[in-house]
């Protein structure tokens, strides 16, 4: 009998575009998952959505509480834009042993990061992230010969759109290419985005250009002591390669994770530490400096501000 997998938050258009990937592994023999049940909280979403979207994609289940669902799955997939919301939609399942994929970005302060880590230090089975950290495009370019390619020591990556949904995949593009081991963080100043210096305990360099802007391509340039790389990460694909990842330890097909948590929420946190730095004048802040009382990225105004933005979009559809 196949991992019976649930769905937590359809706010974003993540959900309608992992189910097929899903089902597409299920079918390659790479995973064998059920996909049993989805739930909506309505955050973002009109009343019925949750119901039409299992209608859908075949998803025999359509519980009307969290609470209902635990029966119900293994392990669930929380999409919730609201990252707020995740500890909370989170907790059933893991207060039952259930595994958990939290859907980017992770967390969006320290409070509910450390539940996390402590969750993981008890053995609750915790994944996620943004898919960026796992690009095909960024594994093949590590994969070369490091006697070829050379050794990373500076990088930039970009993003547009915001500082912290969106801009959570630089941070990731970033760690997916210069690992772990983030020391401290310091803004830059604003060039109609913001720009962001990230140091490595190591002494290695990254910069981030993120915030406001139109949608940009995913793309980082890695330099190294022989040459210069400009990768850009192609959109298709991106998607399954989390999935490919993250799905064999959801699952408990494989017994290790794609990452260890701790390395899991650097991208979050060095996030968290660039936030402290533009509020304080562009103060170097250091990881282990953030404070379990900072508030953080707000989810709560993400998720208002998305919500308004999508009913705009259904009102401009419907003058036409």
């Amino acid at each position: 009998m196949g991992f019976k997998l649930g769905l937590v938050g359809l706010c974003t258009s993540h959900p309608g575009a992992w189910v097929p990937i899903i089902r597409d592994l299920c079918e390659k023999g790479d995973v064998d998952i059920e996909i049993a049940a989805a739930w909506d909280s309505g955050e973002t979403r009109p009343e019925g959505f949750a119901a039409e979207f299992c209608e859908k994609n075949e998803i025999p289940e359509c519980p009307a509480t969290l609470e209902e669902m635990v029966s119900l799955v293994d392990g669930v997939i929380v999409h919730t834009a609201n990252w707020d919301k995740h500890i909370e939609q989170a907790r059933p399942f893991v207060e039952a042993d259930k595994a958990v994929l939290l859907d980017k970005p992770i967390v969006g302060n320290l409070r509910d990061a450390n539940q996390l880590l402590d969750w993981s230090a008890q053995g609750k089975r915790i994944t996620g992230g943004s898919s960026l950290r796992f690009a095909f495009d960024i594994a093949a370019y590590l994969a070369e010969p490091v006697e070829e390619r050379g050794a990373v020591h500076t990088a930039h990556a970009c993003c547009g759109t915001d500082e912290f949904n969106y801009g959570i995949h630089a941070y990731s593009l970033l760690s997916g290419l210069m690992g772990p081991g983030v020391r401290s963080v310091r803004y830059l100043g604003c060039s109609g985005q913001k720009q962001i210096q990230v140091n490595w305990s190591d002494g290695r360099i990254g910069f981030l250009t993120v915030g406001d802007n139109a949608w940009l391509p995913f793309s980082v340039m890695a330099v190294t002591d022989k040459a210069i790389r400009q990768i850009e990460v192609a959109a298709k694909g991106v998607y399954r390669a989390l999935l490919e990842r993250a799905l064999p330890y959801l699952t408990g097909a494989a017994a290790e994770p794609p990452l260890p948590v701790a390395e899991l929420l650097e991208p979050e946190l060095t996030a968290m530490a660039a936030r402290t730095s533009w509020l304080n004048q562009g103060a170097e802040i250091f990881l282990s400096d953030l404070r379990q009382d900072d508030s953080g990225y707000d989810g709560t105004q993400f998720a208002i501000e998305y919500a308004r933005g999508r009913m705009a979009k259904a009102a401009a559809v419907a003058a036409k």
